[in-house]
């Protein structure tokens, strides 16, 4: 190499390293991404298809450690449309993570991301009251610059900001469980839960004998859930079965605690109540312990939804006549198929319905039921 040209280049070195940390490392990831376009134009290869099946329902109970976020993959930009490959990274926020549900959900969603060889992490907040936490974790979250996210609204008002950026950024948005309450989710991949709690509904008129006084213990009023569940409930009943009167609707927050609180409150202000529904896991634990600390096992009609150890273990004894299960292990697996489906541009349908069955003690164990339920 002639000294003059040797000159040159030594002189073009001295000014990037000379240049601030930031400057020099653009610099030097130039350089290396001219000669890694270089490298991929020689070699022309072709990437393996992501599967586009999903798997056989699972046939065991979810595992009963609390989920941890997984560690997230290096902030880049989103991956063109039709791109998916082992760095897509797709971003699941959940409602919480303390009750059994939620680890389920986390279940399918890693097995779908084994499946499709893609990039997941899983988080929420401590508790399902927590919606400043969890606005948190979505901003944080959107700052990775995910190839799709996957969201379950606590608050829908409260996330639309922050959701209205991701869709300028055409970063797809997947609702699952309760999903967001507005058009920017790509599909929601969830229970029908106005049906699901219009059945819970129907089973408890047949219970009580058709007629009498009922009261619901609902998670929340903001997040889809909540408000599907409890309408569902009350819309069935006043339809369908004029003489049960609903005489409370109350909020515990998904928490036990609270929510045995207000059932005691509940059966203090009503002796005559016939029925009690639970809305989620976290509610019909509340009233199952308020009604056994009242004394009143066995002389009120407990329905719930979910499952989980304490649920089931009522449901068995008799003390609890039944519930709703869903599928969070489809529901989680589902999520990240879709945002997969979404990444590749692929149209989904508005929603995605995961279903759901009622058990009590004559199916709980049944082949159908079993796989569904969860400790």
């Amino acid at each position: 190499m002639p000294r003059m040209a040797t000159l040159d280049r030594m002189r073009g070195m001295h000014r990037i390293l000379g240049l601030p940390n930031t400057l020099r490392r653009a610099a030097s990831a130039g350089a290396i991404g001219v000669a890694a376009l270089a490298a991929v134009t020689a070699c022309q290869s072709t990437p393996a298809a992501a599967p586009t099946t999903a798997p056989a329902a699972p046939t065991t109970a979810p595992a009963a450690a609390a989920p941890k976020p997984t560690t997230a993959p290096a902030a880049g930009a989103p991956a063109a449309a039709g791109a998916v490959g082992p760095d897509t990274y797709i971003a699941i926020i959940s409602k919480g993570f303390q009750h059994q549900f939620w680890q389920a959900v986390k279940q399918g969603a890693d097995k779908a991301a084994t499946d499709f060889n893609v990039k997941i992490t899983f988080e929420g907040p401590e508790t399902e009251a927590m919606v400043d936490k969890q606005i948190e974790m979505l901003q944080t979250a959107l700052g990775k610059n995910p190839s799709a996210l996957a969201f379950a609204a606590l608050d829908s008002k409260a996330a639309i900001p922050l959701l209205q950026q991701a869709q300028s950024r055409k970063i797809p948005v997947i609702g699952f469980d309760s999903g967001v309450d507005s058009d920017i989710p790509v599909t929601t991949a969830a229970t029908d839960n106005i049906a699901a709690a219009g059945y819970a509904a129907d089973k408890m008129a047949e219970l009580i004998g058709d007629k009498g006084e009922v009261a619901l213990v609902v998670h929340d009023q903001t997040s889809r859930t909540g408000i599907d569940r409890r309408d569902g409930f009350l819309n069935e009943m006043k339809a369908k079965h004029p003489d049960v009167q609903i005489v409370d609707v109350q909020y515990g927050a998904g928490d036990q605690l609270k929510s045995t609180d207000i059932t005691k409150a509940i059966i203090a202000a009503h002796p005559n109540l016939k029925g009690i529904f639970g809305a989620n896991e976290g509610s019909i634990v509340g009233v199952l312990n308020g009604v056994h600390e009242s004394g009143k096992d066995n002389k009120i009609v407990i329905i719930g939804y979910d499952s989980g150890q304490q649920q089931l273990d009522a449901i068995r004894s008799g003390v609890q006549a039944g519930a709703i299960t869903q599928d969070p292990i489809g529901i989680g697996y589902k999520s990240v198929e879709a945002a997969v489906k979404a990444i590749k541009g692929e149209q989904l349908p508005k929603t995605i319905d995961t279903g759901f069955h009622w058990y009590d003690k004559t199916n709980i164990d049944s082949d159908q039921i079993k796989p569904l339920l969860y400790n």
